[in-house]
């Protein structure tokens, strides 16, 4: 078979999106509502904002945005992780960075599969945040073992799943009719079921240890826990959502509103209470609930170099230092006063960020600089081209996530205000072992995008060289 018969991996992300939003739709019907306002609001914010449309517009982001931007699963074991890495290679979706919740009082370690080149990322931004239980933190041997028995002897992926995995794998690619097989088969695995695989005493058990454990543990797949459009304004859409019978969790994580937008700031509606059956030893069921399912929302800015992240670093811990206690609803309208006193320090407009190499941006030569291509100094640096308006650079968007962001989601929408306290270190190897392979560093292909867009605007305009 040719490879002009496969179906593209990033044709095959895409429809693996829909597919898994349509479902979570049915699901969660709330996630429907959820949808519809942040399109009602990303509408709004773009008739009045027509800057902030025109950079979409240039930058191409406008026709990401109504994409879904990712879903999170949790697995308890190496092979389902492993597997795991197999399936998302096939929809073109590699290992991004490492993410050690357990610091935060979560107990998993997780990576983001995503495309990793800006082109892949323009068909479809799907990715998924992934975690593995870390077993080793369950204090009570007991449950530890009853744990390892449970996820020992389930099977997450169907036969048919992993006979297409391996197909791809040995041919390079998979067809049209395969490809679409492959999309129902995946699918399968991130399906919610609502008929558990413990007791009620053992979700007890499990629960009280921790109610992720519980989540992992005690069904028969990784049922995907939330899905997450993205807003242009998250302020506003965590102001409209009770308006629309949806509960907001108490404070937007990441860093405060700001004039340019950085990193990731996310927010969600409280995760439901669903019905569960729970199996007896004698086979009989017995009815209960399981709360771990909700929707998400995200607003996402300019990513980040190693200094401006050391600086984003600082000044959260500053804010969470004179906090003194983990953020809520008691204490939100301090957290939110102490986070934009901080962040004062971060400069708020991009020609600053560039000077001072806090964020990562891609360049492009203008229609000026094009028009004077051939009297141009062969020998401009960057910066006399952006003075004279031959070069023009706009910023590059964070795709990754981060960890304290993604544990206070977790812990308020696990319903839990006690805040565990692990004392394990962070294990990268281990999770990389388990994973099968390494994971990508996320700040690296900042720089490559960056240098590529620097690469093709020498190009264009007929220089050597261009560095940042």
């Amino acid at each position: 078979m040719t490879a002009q018969q496969f179906v593209s991996p990033n044709e095959i992300r895409a429809r693996f999106s829909h597919a898994m939003s349509d479902m979570y739709q049915k699901e969660v019907p709330l996630y429907g509502d959820l949808l519809e306002l942040v399109a009602e609001t990303n509408r709004q914010v773009l008739r009045e904002d027509a800057a902030l449309a025109h950079q979409l517009q240039i930058t191409g982001e406008i026709e990401r945005l109504a994409m879904e931007r990712h879903g999170a699963i949790r697995v308890g074991t190496a092979d389902e992780l492993a597997t795991l890495r197999r399936l998302f290679r096939v929809m073109g979706m590699a290992p991004v960075g490492y993410y050690d919740l357990s610091v935060a009082g979560v107990p998993v370690h997780s990576t983001a599969f995503r495309a990793i080149h800006e082109d892949a990322l323009q068909i479809s931004p799907f990715r998924v945040f992934t975690s593995l239980l870390r077993l080793e933190l369950i204090e009570d041997p007991a449950l530890r073992a009853l744990a390892e028995r449970l996820l020992a002897r389930r099977r997450i992926f169907t036969d048919r799943a992993l006979e297409l995995i391996a197909l791809q794998e040995a041919q390079g690619g998979l067809n049209e009719v395969q490809a679409q097989e492959f999309v129902e088969q995946a699918l399968e695995t991130f399906r919610w079921h609502n008929q558990a695989t413990v007791s009620a005493e053992e979700y007890r058990q499990l629960h009280d240890q921790h109610r992720l454990i519980a989540d992992v543990v005690a069904f028969k797949g990784p049922h995907i826990n939330h899905l997450t459009p993205r807003t242009l304004d998250i302020d506003r859409v965590q102001q409209a959502m009770p308006g629309r019978g949806i509960t907001p969790k108490a404070v937007i994580e990441g860093p405060p509103r700001r004039r340019r937008a950085i990193l990731l700031r996310q927010t969600s509606f409280k995760a439901l209470e669903e019905s569960v059956d729970f199996v007896e030893h004698d086979g009989h069921a017995v009815a209960g609930h399981h709360t771990a399912r909700f929707g998400e929302i995200e607003q996402r800015g300019v990513a980040l170099t190693p200094k401006g992240r050391e600086l984003y670093d600082r000044l959260l811990q500053a804010t969470n230092d004179a906090l003194q206690t983990p953020p809520s609803e008691k204490n939100a309208e301090r957290y939110y006063q102490l986070l934009e006193e901080n962040f004062r320090a971060f400069p708020d407009d991009y020609a600053t960020l560039r000077e001072q190499q806090l964020a990562w941006f891609r360049y492009f030569p203008t229609e000026c600089g094009l028009a004077a291509k051939e009297s141009l100094d062969k020998h401009s640096t960057l910066e006399q081209l952006i003075e004279k308006e031959h070069v023009r650079f706009q910023p590059l968007v964070y795709e990754d996530f981060l960890p304290v962001s993604a544990a206070g989601i977790f812990q308020s929408n696990l319903g839990d205000s006690r805040h565990a306290q692990y004392n394990a270190a962070s294990s990268r190897a281990a999770f990389e072992q388990a994973l099968g392979s390494e994971v990508i560093d996320e700040l690296a292909l900042y720089q490559q995008t960056q240098q590529r867009s620097l690469e093709a605007c020498a190009q264009a305009l007929g220089l050597a060289t261009l560095a940042s």
